[in-house]
């Protein structure tokens, strides 16, 4: 995660959508120093200079962050790209990505110490610094500065959320979107270790569903934290072998139901919400 303000670059900057966040980005305050489109350098994207290669933009300036708007089936390239060039953290926004290429992108990611977060992820929030993704940080029904991290595998659930925290008087340190893939770049355990290390949070909001380890992995982290962690898990009625929305939301053979996580993640001793609304109650109760 990142502490302090990013140099951001943005892969696919003149394309519509990344044309259009990233107008909406530096109105927010986040600091785009580049773009990065193949054949397109040379250009300005609302003031942004456009770069051929992530390498020539990164002779020009310090880059801390990628985010790349590229449709799933370009996305392993741009994001190899990026960290072969030394592009320290890279979120993937695109839905669909192959399984294979997120596995290969999180190799080349490990290999040269970098993060990869996402992919099929909304991105990162910091209420009142910045924004990095297709996460409206600008709405002040959604987002507010304050003192609780919330991390969630699905950016709409984050979304409502967010919704129910800022109405009922809570703010955000930050907002972290993971992914709902099967396999992601970060995950709740590497989200956890960040909020608990961070000294503007106070409380974590963990947002999960059903289908994977993920929730139960970081369950086994929790008894080490100082910060109280409030969990819930999407998904109670989900029948078995039916994906619901996200591709790593399926329970398979038993496993990964919202039942097991909810049983894990209250063992370890998190406050587990069993609707949406009693988020905002148990943190009260905090």
């Amino acid at each position: 995660m990142i502490s302090t303000k990013p140099n951001v670059l943005v892969q696919g900057i003149t394309g519509s959508e990344g044309t259009y966040w990233t107008e909406q980005m530096l109105a927010y305050g986040t600091v785009v120093v580049a773009g990065c489109t193949p054949g397109k350098a040379g250009q300005q994207v609302a003031g942004v200079p456009v770069y051929g290669t992530v390498a020539d933009a990164l002779d020009v300036h310090p880059i801390d962050l990628s985010v790349i708007f590229v449709p799933a089936r370009f996305a392993k390239d741009a994001a190899v790209e990026a960290f072969m060039a030394g592009v320290p953290s890279v979120i993937v926004l695109a839905e669909f990505v192959p399984v294979h290429d997120t596995m290969e992108m999180l190799a080349i990611a490990r290999a040269n110490e970098a993060r990869l977060i996402g992919p099929n992820c909304p991105g990162i929030v910091f209420p009142g610094r910045d924004f990095v993704g297709i996460m409206p940080g600008w709405s002040n029904k959604l987002f507010a500065p304050g003192r609780i991290g919330v991390v969630s595998r699905s950016g709409s659930l984050g979304a409502l959320i967010n919704l129910n925290l800022v109405a009922a008087g809570f703010g955000q340190s930050a907002f972290l979107g993971l992914g709902g893939d099967p396999i992601v770049g970060t995950t709740f355990h590497d989200a956890l270790e960040w909020f608990e290390a961070d000294p503007g949070t106070d409380a974590i909001v963990l947002l999960g569903e059903v289908g994977g380890p993920m929730e139960e992995e970081a369950a086994e982290y929790i008894p080490s934290l100082t910060k109280p962690v409030v969990a819930f898990i999407a998904g109670q009625n989900a029948p078995e072998g039916k994906k619901m929305g996200h591709a790593g939301a399926m329970v398979s053979g038993g496993k990964g139901t919202a039942a097991s996580k909810m049983e894990a993640l209250a063992v370890a001793g998190a406050h587990v919400a069993t609707v949406p609304t009693d988020v905002v109650a148990l943190l009260r109760n905090l």
